[in-house]
Formats: structure tokens, sequence, C-alpha cells
């Protein structure tokens, strides 16, 4: 792999990821950018003593821009992109609209009981393939070894930033899920805390007698077997008994690792085929493009990775042709999930739709 850092006209960094050694990226971008916007506030919610960014500027983001419009395209003679070269493999660059980065401006207080402070950190843009119309589902597996060497590099890079205390990847896909740009990418948030769904899950780890308790919930899986979907020789992919969401899937690596980078090429390379195909079965599932957030879980940068175990938790919101779930007053409001599909029933449509 070749790994070539470049910055755009604002001042972002942008890294290019290239299976050929000899890749020309020497592009540069001329566009008139506007300077880059100061760093969200975070301000702190006494009641729950969760951290919530306050980030006006991306409200000018870019929202679903036609085809030949798109900022994540590569740039050809007439037209200037995100991505200077007029081809690309893999390509990360800081965002253009983040709600954390380094840019800090000036913070006063907001009064009450709430803090505040920088949003410091930075969020990232990971451009999987250059084809506008593909998907990460029909990324061959070369291409996804790509991106996961495009993750881990993030990951290692970022987790070095003073102030970062946790890294996640992620991409969410459809219309539905609320993207704003159809091109195949998903994103990288340093946070400046760790996330409160991870303290949920590190808390009950700690509180756990025995083994670790993501390693045990792996082989009670394996052993119940009801609710596997997909498994090779490095990696299980199971519907969780307690899913929250109509279709649900979390992707296990066999061997307990705290993040992306701790990852073997072997573990790499077992992924793709495996994650590819639990893609493509929920896009069978209605024959249709299924829109879906996935979500890697990594260890906190400086807390309690003993307890983590890298994990993907991959989710829809289509529960059926036609009908979506939308999270109601029980889980907007109190957090108290409802989910109409019976975990085991979701896993025997996704098995049937699985690539054997």
């Amino acid at each position: 792999m070749k790994r070539t850092i470049t910055h755009l006209a604002d001042g972002r960094e942008l890294i290019y990821f290239d299976r050929r050694d000899d890749a020309d990226r020497s592009a540069i971008d001329r566009r008139p950018l506007d300077p880059r916007p100061v760093a969200s506030e975070l301000r702190y919610d006494p009641l729950t003593e969760e951290w919530i960014a306050i980030a006006g500027h991306r409200q000018t983001r870019t929202f679903l821009p036609p085809a030949d419009e798109c900022p994540l395209c590569p740039s050809t003679d007439t037209r200037a992109s995100e991505i200077p070269a007029h081809d690309y493999d893999v390509v990360v660059f800081e965002n253009r609209f983040p709600s954390f980065s380094g840019n800090f401006g000036t913070y006063g207080e907001v009064g009450g009981l709430s803090g505040v402070r920088p949003g410091a950190g930075r969020c990232e843009v990971v451009c999987f393939t250059s084809d506008h119309s593909s998907s990460f589902s029909r990324l061959s597996d070369s291409q996804v070894e790509l991106v996961m060497e495009a993750w881990a590099d993030r990951t290692a890079e970022l987790s070095a930033i003073d102030g970062v205390e946790q890294v996640f990847c992620f991409e969410n896909r459809g219309e539905e899920i609320g993207i704003t740009l159809p091109h195949p990418h998903g994103q990288i948030y340093a946070y400046p805390y760790v996330t409160p769904r991870t303290k949920l899950q590190l808390a009950a780890a700690s509180r756990h007698s025995g083994g670790n308790l993501f390693a045990d919930v792996l082989a009670a899986e394996q052993a119940e077997r009801t609710r596997v979907v997909a498994s090779n020789e490095l990696w299980t992919a199971f519907v969780p008994a307690a899913a929250r969401w109509p279709f649900e899937v979390h992707v296990y690596p066999h061997r307990q690792v705290p993040d992306l980078a701790a990852l073997s090429e072997e573990e790499r390379a077992a992924f793709a085929p495996l994650y590819t195909s639990v893609l493509r079965a929920l896009d069978g599932l209605f024959g249709v493009a299924m829109p879906y957030i996935s979500a890697w879980h990594q260890a906190p940068v400086r807390q309690q990775r003993e307890l983590a175990y890298l994990h993907l938790e991959l989710f829809s919101i289509r529960r059926a042709p036609g009908k979506l779930k939308y999270l109601a007053g029980s889980e907007s409001a109190m957090g108290a999930f409802v989910n109409d599909v019976l975990p085991e029933e979701a896993a025997r449509m996704l098995r049937s739709q699985v690539d054997h």
C-alpha cells in the first residue's frame, strides 16, 4: 500500500491510500475556499452527564447534490471536487464541516448548570471508492482490505492526538438514514470524550464476573447458533438476542483486540468476504437497497482498553417492504426500545440471503 499526504486549498489534510506504488498524487487543489470554521462548542448536560456538540456551521453543509456535482468524485478538467486527483483507490480527508476540530474559537459561559469547552478533536471523510454508483457491498475483497488499512491507519494516528479519547469509524447509507451525500463513503470521529454507549458497555463489562463480557457474548451466540448469520474461521456475524432494530447484526473477530489497528493481516482479509455478504443479504431481504448504519466499536484511547473488544454493529431502520422503524416516544424520549421483528426470525431471513 502507498500512503500519500497532501493538503486542500483551505489547509485541510487529505490522504490517498493506493495499491500501486507508482500512483501520481501531485494534483493541487486550486479552489477559492472559505476559511475553515472554528470548532464546535461542547455543552455539558448535568441531567445525563453527557457532552453535547453545538455546531451551527454544519447547517450549511452540502445536501444531496446531483451526481455531476458530487464533491466526493474525482476532479475533472472542468470541475474541481474535494479530491484533486482524476482517480483514486481510497481517500481520507478532513471534513469541511466538522463536528470536532483543532481550530478553536472563543467560547463563553452559557449560564445555568452547563459547562462549556471547545469541541476539540477531528472529523474525517473516508471515500471507499471513486465509483459514484457503487456501494460497500459491491467492493472487491481487496478494496475492502484497503479501506480497512485506511481505518487502521487513521485509528492509530487520531488516537495519538492530544485530547482525543475515542475514535469512531462508521458509515451511514441511504436517504432514509439521513445521508447528505450518496457517494459510497464513511466518516471517522475523533471524540474529546468517551461516548455514552461505550461507557455503558464498559461499565457492564467491569461488573461481569468470569471472563470478558464481549467474548462471553460471542461464545454464547456461537454455541446457540440460532441467531448466527454468517461465520468463518476468524469472524462471526450474529443478530443479538436483545436487538433494538428490526435488522441488526453484530460482527466480532474471534480474537479480542482493542481496535482496528490491532487486527492482523489475516483478520482484515477474512473480514471482507463475510461483511460484504451480510450487506448483500440486507439488500436481498426486500429487493431494495437497505438503509443502514455501520458502526465500529473501538476501545477508548486511554482507559479500560483491557475490557473492550473491537466489534462492528450494523443495523437498518427498514422493518418491512415500504415500512421504516421510526424512533417514536418510547425510544426517543425514554431510550426504551420496542423491536417489531423477532431477532431469531431476522437471523433466519438474513441467513437465507447470505452468499453460500
